[in-house]
Formats: structure tokens, C-alpha cells, sequence
């Protein structure tokens, strides 16, 4: 089975790594999906009000291209 899969596309390859993932899993909380909704939408909200420190992505890319260089040493 996995010599047949290795032979598939990488985009299909990607989708049955994700679905069997995702197998692995036990059904979702709610209480915790709930949770990370809510966290999501006082993110937004902040950033709409401008109370939210949010700074350019070239500099949020390039601090994480830095820590991963230094993971990868």
C-alpha cells in the first residue's frame, strides 16, 4: 500500500498524509474550538480598534528564517 501511494502525485500524496493524520486524532473538542474562535475573533477586534501590536510580515518572515537557520545548526 505505501509503494502504490509513493507513486501518487505530491499533491495527492499531501492529501492522504493529511487524512491520515487527521485519523489519528480524536474527535475535536468543542469547548476548546469555542475557545480558539473567540481568542480569534478579540485578535481581530483588536487589531480593528488599533490596540494590537502587529508589526510588518518582511520583519515576522525574516526572524523566522533566522530561528530556523539556527534550529537546523
Amino acid at each position: 500500500m505505501l509503494a502504490e501511494a509513493l507513486q501518487l502525485p505530491p499533491e495527492e500524496r499531501a492529501d492522504v498524509a493529511k487524512r491520515l493524520i487527521a485519523s489519528l486524532d480524536g474527535p475535536a473538542d468543542e469547548d476548546v474550538e469555542a475557545a480558539w474562535l473567540a481568542e480569534v475573533e478579540r485578535r481581530l477586534l483588536d487589531v480593528g480598534r488599533g490596540t494590537a501590536k502587529v508589526k510588518p510580515w518582511d520583519d515576522v518572515r525574516e526572524r523566522l528564517a533566522r530561528r530556523l537557520r539556527a534550529n537546523r545548526k
